[in-house]
């Protein structure tokens, strides 16, 4: 899904007008809808700073509007292929059922995302428990990681315990 589209998901999920949004990140009242129109449609890409804004007034990160072109399932696996490359994910079965997993060999990658997984797994649980609504979920994954509780993705382990890690996971 492209960023244009991912405005217009999360303009319409807030229930705002492209004339009302236009006019929350600045452009006049004659031409906010038409250029709110042209992100939306493509004509036109945010620069960043315009991202930024659009995100505030969105309520969301700008990461959550900036999303890889996945719009198509060709896309969808070259995104999960650099994903692969990058991150150590990779593809396997469980009980007759694709999964997807983390590699351990990436060291500290995998320790950072297991966390970050960790995380969303945990948000989706409390949804599916009825503990959250959907509304609260889709605002954490929207306004992620600022709302994430556990915090732990940010916290960059020493280079010695990095390295203590990985020699226990290579001992696996």
């Amino acid at each position: 899904m492209a960023i244009g589209e991912r405005i217009h998901y999360i303009r319409t999920l807030r229930g705002m007008t492209q004339k009302y949004l236009g006019q929350m990140v600045g452009f006049s009242e004659k031409t906010a809808d038409v250029r709110m129109a042209q992100y939306e449609t493509g004509v036109r890409t945010p620069k960043a700073d315009l991202t930024a804004e659009l995100a505030k007034v969105l309520d969301v990160s700008p990461k959550a509007l900036d999303v890889p072109e996945i719009d198509s399932y060709v896309g969808l696996m070259h995104t999960l292929f650099a994903l692969e490359d990058i991150y150590g994910l990779r593809i396997g079965e469980i009980n007759g059922e694709v999964c997807l997993r983390l590699d351990k060999s990436k060291g500290a990658s995998y320790i950072q995302l297991l966390d970050m997984f960790g995380s969303w797994r945990e948000q989706a649980a409390r949804l599916e428990r009825g503990e959250i609504s959907k509304e609260e979920y889709d605002r954490w994954r929207y306004k992620y990681p600022e709302l994430d509780k556990a915090g732990q993705w940010a916290k960059v382990p020493s280079q010695a315990l990095s390295d203590a890690l990985i020699e226990e996971l290579k001992k696996e």
